[in-house]
């Protein structure tokens, strides 16, 4: 295995382990275009794990070394990191600005020292770097219909969405590392403080001021993904069963935390598996038609019967990898890059 798809596996390998909801929703898109995803997941996930697992003795000293170790790579000098190889890769393939990268590791070192918002303005400057601009680096992985300026609010939109919906899941995990996402000023309005919501922690006990301020943010929650999904349309057809599954299933989080009366601190909500199942099934249905309509699949009889068994596609959509997969890859520059590499990256799913 090359270099480039070992780092394309890791990238894959990360997604499947930590994104379940992600990784489900990129197995409805094409095959060529989920290794994109992966390492922009990687990637984002490798920077998150430096700021918040604990084991490293200098986060902001290792922010730093990604950070240079990434403009290597995207200059072309190879550093041998386990996931930079494939993020750059992706970047040169989808022409995703470098700028981006470099606000996400800026609000990832905001986490080191910054342990609160005073309102949702400070929230959003944060959630620039953490969220919206996962969305925009998305964006010429999927692919639009119209000018990309047109799709990026909403593109932005939804991975604040997305921000929003785990702040308002982790409350609790979040305290736990010393910080609060959930804006000063609402905070503020319905009598919640630091202690409150610790007390709340600690004993598990709701309390009505806490619930009344995460019904408030889930509000707020809502008409963010509203804006998010008008964005859909915009996106190429292939894409579209993916982002409607992943928005579907993210947005239902919220539902959960409705059905537990807005009371996060004690527990995680989570979407039920079933129906993950009942959501994927759609979103394949949609991402199949729109590659049979686009030219992208060709349709073989899965049996001798003709017949397509259901819960084994579902299975196979909703199901997490058991190791990931081995590629051959075309180095970039190459003949057989320009030609044929996407196919042999896209192995690596």
């Amino acid at each position: 295995m090359t270099e480039l798809a070992a780092a394309y596996a890791r990238c894959r390998e990360l997604n499947a382990r930590h994104g379940r909801t992600f990784f489900l929703a990129t197995r409805l898109l094409p095959p060529v275009q989920r290794p994109a995803v992966h390492a922009l997941y990687g990637f984002a996930r490798w920077a998150d794990e430096i700021v918040d697992s604990g084991t490293s003795g200098d986060p902001a000293g290792e922010l730093d070394v990604l950070e240079g170790q990434l403009a290597d790579e995207l200059a072309g000098r190879p550093t041998g990191h386990p996931v930079l190889a494939a993020l750059a890769d992706t970047a040169r393939r989808y022409r995703i600005d470098p700028v981006l990268f470099s606000d996400f590791l800026t609000s990832m070192r905001m986490d080191l020292d910054v342990t609160e918002y005073a309102s949702f303005a400070e929230l959003d400057r944060y959630m620039h770097g953490s969220a919206a601009v996962i969305g925009l680096q998305l964006l010429p992985v999927f692919g639009t219909i119209a000018p990309r300026a047109h799709a990026e609010p909403a593109a932005a939109a939804l991975g604040r969405a997305f921000q929003l919906t785990n702040f308002l899941r982790d409350v609790g995990e979040d305290l736990d590392r010393g910080r609060v996402y959930l804006p000063r000023d609402v905070l503020d309005v319905y009598g919640v403080d630091r202690d409150l919501l610790t007390w709340s922690r600690h004993t598990g006990r709701p309390d009505r001021r806490i619930s009344a301020a995460v019904r408030h943010i889930t509000a707020v929650t809502h008409s963010v993904y509203r804006t998010a999904e008008d964005g859909i349309a915009l996106l190429q057809p292939v894409a579209r069963p993916c982002v409607r599954t992943a928005l579907t299933l993210y947005r239902e989080i919220l539902d959960g935390i409705a059905a537990a009366d807005h009371h996060v601190l004690d527990k995680r909500v989570a979407v039920p598996g079933a129906r993950r199942v009942a959501v994927a099934l759609p979103g394949l249905v949609g991402a199949l038609t729109s590659r049979v309509v686009s030219g992208r699949l060709t349709w073989r009889r899965p049996d001798d019967s003709g017949r397509q068994k259901p819960i084994a596609w579902a299975r196979r959509f909703t199901s997490r990898p058991r190791s990931p997969r081995n590629a051959s890859i075309g180095v970039p520059g190459s003949v057989s890059s320009s030609v044929n590499s996407q196919r042999r990256i896209s192995s690596v799913e």
